[in-house]
Formats: C-alpha cells, sequence, structure tokens
C-alpha cells in the first residue's frame, strides 16, 4: 500500500516539480528536498528499511523509477552496518532497519513495532514486488544495489543537509532521521522544515465531542485493534524515533490521518483516472492503484483508502509555494496550529518489567532518558503484548500522537481537513485529486519508457524444452529458501541429465534467508537454463505458530529474527549479491492477480496468472505422476512447506524418501551456527528457523536422509571450489556461480557482517549427493534422533539423539571433499543442459537487434 503511494510521490514530484496547478508552480522559488520513506525528492532519497518494504527491493524498485524518469543523477542511500553501544553511543552508519530502543550492534533483532505489517498479501511481499507490475511495466537501468558500495542511509542524509538549508519530508518511520538528528546536532541549523506524513490526534474525540464515534473507537489505523487503537503505522513503527524528530526544535508540519481520512479514493476519481493515463508514470500508478482496490480485503476500499502520503507531499509543496504564509495556506487542505506530543511508553512509568531497552538492567538509562519519565515505562512488545490488553479496548498507546499542555507540547502546523475542489460540479470533489491528475499526465519532464518501450523489439519468449522422447529419471522437488547456496544447487540440479533426475517443482520458503518476493529471482533463473515449464510454489510466511490468531496476514518473528536484515543477511539474499540483476528478466514472476476460487475476496483481471502456493504445487505434481511412481524431496531451508505436506491428505504415502540439508549433531565436537543467538550454542538455521515444523518432520514415518552442519562444513572452501570453476570452456551458468561465489569470499575478506557466508557453500552438498555420483565415497550411519522444539530460545532447533523416542535417520558422516569440489565444477562445466540466455545483457542485445539479424 505504501509503495504504491511513495511511486506516487515520486512520479509526481520529478514529473513537474509540485502537484499543483502549472500557474502555482512557475513561481516556485528552488528548494532542497531529502525524502526519507517506506522506499522513496529531488535532491537526495533514503529508504526507511523499519516500515513497508524490505531494504533490498525498494533500493532496486526506486532505481528503476528513478531510471524511467531520467533521474539517475539522484542519490539513493538505505540501511548501514552501524550500530549502538549498550551506553547508547550511536555509531556511524547506523542502517535503520530496527527501532531505535531494540538497535544494538547486529541488523538482526525482533519486530516489536514491524509485526504490525502484514508480511505476505496486502504487506511486504505485494509492496516489494508493487503487487507484480514492477518488473512488469517499470524498465532497467544500470544503477542498482552493490554490497559495500551502495551509499547508506545516513551518508546520503549527511551529504544532503551538509551542502545547506534542506526541507525534509518524512513519509514512514522516523528512524532514519532521528539518528542523523542524535548523531549530527550541529547540523539542526540546516534544517528549515519537517513534513511528516503521520499519526491519528481525533481532538473531538479526546475533548468528548462525538466521542462515541466510529472514529473515536479507532483513532489510529493499526489492525488489530485490540492492543493499541491509537498509533498509526509510520508513528508506531518507531515511536522513540518520532519522539526525537518532533521535539528536535526544528518547525514541524504533520499530515496526520485525520486529514487523509477526508480524502478516500472514491470511485469517481478511480473512473476518471483510468481514462487519464497519458504518461507512463500515470499508466504505472493507475496499474497500482487498480490492482490495490482489486485485491482489497473487503468491499470497503472507497472509504479505507487514503492518499496519505501524496496528500502529504502535495500539501507540503503547496505551503512551501506560499512560505510568506504563517498559517500554512494552501491549495488541499485547512490548517490548524496543535500542541502535541508522541507517546513512546505506557504508564507506570520507571518500572522496569522487562519490555523497555532504555531502562532495564541499567543502572543509567540509555539515551540519559528521566527514569521515572515518559519513555520509561512499558514498551509495547507487539500485537499480541498482554499488558496491552483490556476489556473493551486496547490500553497501549505507543506511537500515539495526542494534544497536551506543558513542557511535553511541541506547537505543530496540522492538516485538519481536504479542501473541495474549486470546480463546481466536478465528480472529482477535492481541489487535490483535480491537480493530482493534472500533474501525473502532464507532459513536462515525464517518463521515457517503460520496459516494452525501452527496446525496439521487446518480445516476451517462453521457454519449454521437448523431453518427450526422453525417458525422465527420478520425480524431484526441490524446496529452497533463496539463499545464494540454494540458487547453486538449483542450476546444479537444472544441469544434471533429466534422465537422472526430473525436476518436477520448486517450493520456496519465505521463513528463512530471503523474502518472499524474492521468488522472481527464481523465475528469472529458470528462465535463464530454458525452463519456464517447472512450477514454482509459495510457502507459508510464517513459521509454524507464529501466525496471529485473529489475523493470519501477521504474526510473530520469534525465529527469523535470528537473520541479519542488512549485509550478509536478507539485504543480500534479496538481490542475489547485487547480481539477481544480471540475470534475464522472465515472463513469468510474481503476481498479485487472484481469484475467488483461491480465496481471494474476488477475482482480479487475470487470475489465470496468480502465484500458486506450495501446496498448490504439490498437489498438481502428486496428480501428475505415473501409477505407482513416488517423489523425491530435497529441503535446503526450514521444513515449513514440508510440515504443511506432511499435514495435507495421503501426502507421505506418495514421497519415496527425503534429502534434508541441516541440523547439527555430536555437540562435544560441532558447534551450531545460529551466531546471531550466542546462547544457542547447538542449533543450525534450518531447524532453529522453524523448530515445530522440524519436529513435525521427524516424528513422521518419511525416510529421512539427512546432511548435517559437520558434513557442510566441509565443503566450505571459496578458494577451492572457485579453482575448480575458473577455467576457459564456462558455461553462462559456471560464469554466473563464479561470480556469485567470488563475490561472497571478496566480501567476507572486507567485512566482518560477511564472516558467515561460506556456510551457504555447504548447502550445495545436498543436491550432488541426491545426483549420486559414485566418486565420492559417500558413507552413512543411522542414529535415533529428536528435535527440540518447546522452550528457550537458546534451545529450540536443536536435534538430540534419544534411544528411545528418537526417529531412526540415515546421517551423512563422509565424503571425498577433492572429488566433490571436482564434480560440482565439471557438472556446471558441462555444455549439455546449458543456459538458453546468458544474462540481461544478451536479452537487450535481442530486444535491440531486428528479428531477421545475428546479435553477435
Amino acid at each position: 500500500m505504501i509503495m504504491v503511494a511513495i511511486t506516487w510521490i515520486i512520479v509526481l514530484i520529478l514529473s513537474t516539480g509540485l502537484p499543483v496547478k502549472q500557474s502555482l508552480m512557475d513561481s516556485m522559488q528552488p528548494h532542497r528536498i531529502l525524502v526519507d520513506s517506506d522506499v522513496d525528492t529531488d535532491d537526495a532519497i533514503t529508504i526507511n528499511a523499519n516500515g513497508w518494504s524490505d531494504g533490498g527491493h525498494a533500493i532496486n524498485h526506486l532505481y528503476d523509477i528513478l531510471f524511467m524518469m531520467d533521474q539517475d543523477h539522484i542519490p539513493v542511500g538505505v540501511g548501514g552496518e552501524g550500530g549502538i553501544l549498550p551506553n547508547g553511543t550511536i555509531l556511524p552508519n547506523v542502517g535503520g532497519f530496527l527501532p531505535i530502543i531494540d538497535q544494538g550492534m547486529s541488523t538482526a533483532g525482533g519486530c516489536r513495532y514491524r509485526q504490525a505489517i502484514p508480511v505476505g498479501v496486502r504487506g511486504h511481499r505485494d509492496v516489494n514486488s508493487n503487487f507484480g507490475l514492477r518488473k512488469s511495466f517499470l524498465p532497467q537501468g544500470g544503477r542498482k544495489y552493490t554490497p559495500l558500495e551502495q551509499p547508506t542511509a545516513q551518508q546520503v542524509m549527511l551529504n544532503a543537509i551538509s551542502a545547506g538549508p534542506t526541507t525534509v519530508f518524512l513519509l514512514g518511520a522516523h528512524t532514519n532521521f532521528a539518528i542523523f538528528l542524535m548523531n549530527n546536532p550541529h547540523l539542526k541549523k540546516n534544517v528549515e522544515h519537517i513534513y511528516v506524513m503521520g499519526g491519528g490526534i481525533a481532538t473531538n474525540c479526546l475533548n468528548g465531542i462525538n466521542s462515541t464515534s466510529e472514529q473515536c473507537s479507532s483513532i489510529g489505523n493499526l489492525y488489530p485493534k485490540d492492543s493499541n487503537p491509537y498509533a498509526e503505522f509510520n508513528i508506531f513503527s518507531d515511536p522513540y524515533a518520532a519522539y526525537q524528530v518532533l521535539h528536535s526544535g526544528i518547525p514541524v508540519t504533520l499530515i496526520p490521518l485525520d486529514a487523509t481520512r477526508t480524502i478516500p479514493v472514491s470511485k469517481d476519481f478511480l473512473v476518471e483516472y483510468e481514462k487519464r493515463q497519458n504518461t507512463y508514470e500515470a499508466q504505472y500508478c493507475f496499474q497500482s492503484l487498480k490492482m490495490l482496490c482489486d485485491t482489497w480485503i473487503n468491499d470497503r476500499f472507497h472509504e479505507e483508502y487514503s492518499m496519505w502520503d501524496s496528500f502529504m507531499v502535495g500539501v507540503s509543496l503547496s505551503i512551501m509555494r506560499n512560505s510568506q504564509s504563517y498559517n500554512g495556506e494552501n491549495e488541499f487542505s485547512e490548517m490548524e496550529y496543535m500542541n502535541i506530543t508522541v507517546v513512546t511508553s505506557n504508564e507506570p512509568y520507571g518500572v522496569s518489567d522487562g519490555s523497555n531497552p532504555l531502562i532495564d538492567g541499567l543502572a543509567v538509562p540509555k539515551f540519559n532518558v528521566t527514569k521515572n519519565g515518559a519513555h520509561a515505562g512499558h514498551a509495547q512488545m507487539g500485537m499480541l503484548d498482554p499488558f496491552c490488553f483490556k476489556i473493551g479496548k486496547g490500553k497501549c498507546q505507543d506511537g500515539n500522537v495526542k494534544e497536551v499542555a506543558g513542557p511535553e507540547a511541541v506547537r505543530v502546523l496540522v492538516a485538519t481537513k481536504a479542501k473541495p475542489s474549486h470546480y463546481s460540479g466536478s465528480l472529482l470533489q477535492n481541489e487535490f485529486y483535480e491537480s493530482f491528475l493534472d500533474v501525473l499526465n502532464s507532459p513536462k519532464q515525464t517518463g521515457r519508457f517503460n520496459i516494452s518501450t525501452q527496446f525496439p523489439y521487446y518480445k516476451e519468449v517462453v521457454y519449454k524444452p521437448d523431453f518427450e522422447k526422453k525417458i525422465m529419471g527420478k520425480p524431484v522437488v526441490y524446496d529452497m529458501d533463496m539463499s545464494s547456496g540454494d540458487f547453486l544447487a538449483l542450476l546444479y540440479l537444472l544441469k544434471l541429465p533429466v534422465e537422472l533426475i526430473n525436476l518436477k517443482g520448486i517450493l520456496v520458503s519465505p521463513t528463512g534467508w530471503a523474502t518472499s518476493a524474492t521468488v522472481d529471482v527464481v523465475y528469472d533463473l529458470l528462465h535463464m537454463m530454458g525452463r519456464d515449464d517447472i512450477p514454482v510454489g509459495l510457502g507459508d510466511v510464517f513459521a509454524v505458530g507464529q501466525v496471529h490468531p485473529t489475523f493470519p496476514d501477521i504474526g510473530e518473528c520469534k525465529y527469523v529474527k535470528a537473520i541479519p536484515q542488512g549485509s550478509g543477511g536478507l539485504m543480500d539474499s534479496d538481490t542475489l549479491y547485487g547480481l539477481a540483476r544480471d540475470l534475464p528478466r522472465s515472463p513469468r514472476r510474481y503476481t498479485a492477480e487472484n481469484t475467488v476460487k483461491s480465496g481471494a475476496p474476488r477475482d482480479t483481471d487475470h487470475p489465470e496468472l496468480r502465484q500458486p502456493s506450495a501446496l498448490d504445487v504439490w498437489k498438481s505434481i502428486v496428480e501428475s505422476l505415473d501409477p505407482g511412481s513416488k517423489i523425491t524431496i530435497l529441503t535446503n531451508g526450514p521444513l515449513t512447506n514440508l510440515a504443511k505436506i506432511i499435514h495435507s491428505a495421503n501426502s507421505v504415502s506418495v514421497i519415496q524418501e527425503v534429502y534434508i540439508v541441516g541440523g547439527n549433531i555430536d555437540y562435544d565436537i560441532n558447534k551450531g551456527n545460529v551466531f546471531t543467538v550466542p546462547s544457542n550454542e547447538h542449533a543450525e538455521f534450518n531447524m532453529f528457523l522453524d523448530p515445530l515444523a522440524a519436529k513435525t518432520v521427524f516424528e513422521s514415518k518419511l525416510n529421512i536422509t539427512l546432511i548435517p552442519l559437520q558434513l557442510q562444513k566441509r565443503v566450505g572452501s571459496f578458494s577451492a571450489i572457485l579453482n575448480k570453476l575458473w577455467t576457459k570452456n564456462g558455461t553462462p551458468e559456471s560464469v554466473f556461480s563464479g561470480r556469485l561465489l567470488s563475490r561472497q569470499w571478496q566480501l567476507q575478506l572486507r567485512h566482518s557482517s560477511y564472516h558467515h557466508v561460506d556456510t551457504f557453500l555447504g548447502e550445495v552438498l545436498g543436491v550432488v549427493i541426491l545426483g549420486g555420483h559414485s566418486h565420492l565415497n559417500l558413507t552413512y550411519n543411522f542414529k535415533p534422533l529428536k528435535i527440540v522444539a518447546d522452550g528457550d530460545i537458546s534451545n529450540v532447533g536443536q536435534i538430540v539423539i534419544d534411544e528411545e523416542q528418537g526417529k531412526l535417520v540415515k546421517v551423512m558422516e563422509s565424503l571425498n571433499v577433492a572429488a566433490y569440489y571436482d564434480h560440482f565444477a565439471v557438472v556446471l562445466r558441462d555444455q549439455n543442459q546449458s543456459a538458453v540466455i546468458g544474462s540481461f545483457h544478451e536479452q537487450e542485445k535481442i530486444w535491440n537487434t531486428p528479428p531477421n539479424q545475428n546479435i553477435y
């Protein structure tokens, strides 16, 4: 949802400079603008990775929009590996992945506030992919995320604000900018004004007027509302950061829910918008809005969806044009001064209950907060925090923007209500609507092209091999969590002769090392290898037991919080360490298209394009089996998908065997690899990330072969595998694999955030064993194993040997390591079943060349 609004903002400002009438724009004096948002204009942009989008997806999405708008010169910052010491010292380049109160020395951490944002449908996945429209519409330029070379959010802020007077737009959580102010108080003088989208004040409710109205029952917009009915998403994502910004002494203008609720996207507006799509940016934004409408969770889209951030930018820029007006006169909204503050914790203050890192266990509170002050109460621990529940209405107020008197009050200019259209009888009703469509369709500084017009001979081609004359081999389903090692394993699988291994489908688990929108990289790699015939299913976005009991779109992050969000973690996995955009673009991609038959509220325009679930793909494969055939499953991530398959009807009977890459045994010799949870010395990530699912699998009747961590570590040498891969007679897939491995090795040598990346090399081991190469000299033993799935985080995910209750599992114990490296390299360099299109660069050549000419 926020991504759609941010897209509007970018094209609005870049296309003409202001979402106001042309006659007004001509008189506007140049302003330096810094925008910080969930992915967010003109002078610099920083991405807030603590909101609706994830850093890796957001940065490349933004680069594509800027490329379309011919604005590649604008600096963009995201992330950073800096931390905050226990004493409150803020180090350079804090990435802003976590709320300030939870930020330590790592980008791994909990989701006390962010868990209010849906993770899959209508949340991170749809925002990261813009409902699938990002890859289907936007062009692709040369800018992309590159590890350790991407400017950080703090670097871009520092450069922009140091250069001179700057106006700041805050369209998401305030984490990045609050950290900047706390670390650079001497530069406050360069910030002329802060414009904020967020908060809900509802003055009439607090004054007792209309206190029984629907609005007063829920001042904020979190859902469910049973723990905190006061907060709005942007402020709730980091209440302490919002407080720091509001109380910085810099003039602030706030556009809260009170104002945006007066400008919902009406049916008349949507109808008129559909008629007026004269620019690429207008088309992209309309398609986004249409998909949002079609996938809305209920039938109240036109009452509930507001133009939050777009309206904020329109109001702000109009005020800037009328800067001589002390009362914030503008074309789009009525304004009023109010005395407000932001609630950061809940009474009673000064009681250390384990919820508030600013005071818990500290003789001196962090950041010198007052021990019995407003920041020293209970900090909401999530959407199911027992402290926040009471009969009738939630009592937590973290993130509440409210009117106050006394020393806590800050005088702020507040938008209260959208102004009506000046055109008598206009169906658009609001003045902002009129201007919005005018600006978005203006021919000035318009977008240059979309992906289909970027190239003169653009054509989407589907590659499906002809195997009719081949006798297909063992049916295999590959279950991956999209770590870098999983993609190397997938390339190896696709290289094995189909007479040996028949890859029937891929199941993707988003409960591991990458977010679910990264499924597009799977599609692109399959396209490169000419295997657009292989179905890909997306699994559940939450580990077993982590889903919210009444609203399954949100949930806890008890296990996945152990994965870093920045370098060496999600940001690198989501971009395949910056190399994903070098792959050719597949005609297949994630899309939010859906159908009522599959549980959607309504059919979208193209329900046939719906992204299948992991269970959909599994059932389809089972139905396609020849009589008597059984499936071999290889899992390279958490066992979330496999546990769900076990619980589905008649599934176990069609599974021949399961190869599981993961787990750690023999504790006396071998340590685990969950390095972000030091108290858990013996767990391995794949078991740790969904221990209840692992428990289900290990208690099933399946025949399991385990490739444990200690064996994976034996094949974790970058130098050894690269020495075998780097030869003259390579293939596109061996070259790509070499580039990925070489980049990870160099990153490991350069920065401590990459100390663990050799772990991913071991994930290829399972697929090599599955291929059955005789010279590997494999040995196995059977051991009775049991998963620790309950209890403290320091124990879950561990595997114990239990002679009485353990399941007898075939455990791999040794192999010929040198033969393994040789074999892996030989298979990838084999010219058979090689890539049909080697890269995006090759694809560009094809799309720029007439069909009757050779591209070489």
